[in-house]
């Protein structure tokens, strides 16, 4: 059974360590939405322990986009706010066992992913345009 689980590790591994930075932020957007998923079950199951790891990790994954946004781009600039509201709305979920206050920020990362995958369709449509020109 190790091979199995070995396999999918070496997968996952390579996934990351191959993808684009835009590709690493839709990885990073997935991972926040299945963290704050469990944290939800975790919330319906009252166990609080893992509420609160899904919850820190969710917080983490925002940290991790926050610290990659270029501040020279006026886009950055919008998102940081949202991204400090979601993390201040995560740490009041987490103290109040709230999974409608995890719903909210479900929907904000939801849009952000979803927005995120169109622009890395665009930028890749544009790239292969280009490409067949020359």
């Amino acid at each position: 059974m190790a091979a199995p689980n070995t396999a999918l590790n070496a997968y996952k591994q390579n996934s990351v360590t191959t993808a684009s930075p835009g590709e690493l932020t839709l990885m990073l957007y997935n991972g926040c939405l299945k963290f704050l998923t469990k944290a939800k079950n975790a919330i319906d199951e009252k166990n609080i322990q893992e509420k609160n790891t899904y919850i820190l990790r969710s917080q983490a994954i925002i940290a991790e986009l926050m610290s990659t946004l270029n501040m020279d781009i006026e886009i950055s600039k919008q998102m940081l706010p949202l991204y400090e509201y979601m993390n201040r709305r995560l740490i009041e979920a987490n103290v109040k066992n709230d999974t409608a206050i995890i719903d909210e920020v479900i929907g904000l990362t939801t849009e952000f992913r979803d927005t995120w995958k169109q622009v890395i369709q665009i930028t890749r449509q544009q790239q292969f345009s280009n490409a067949q020109q020359v």
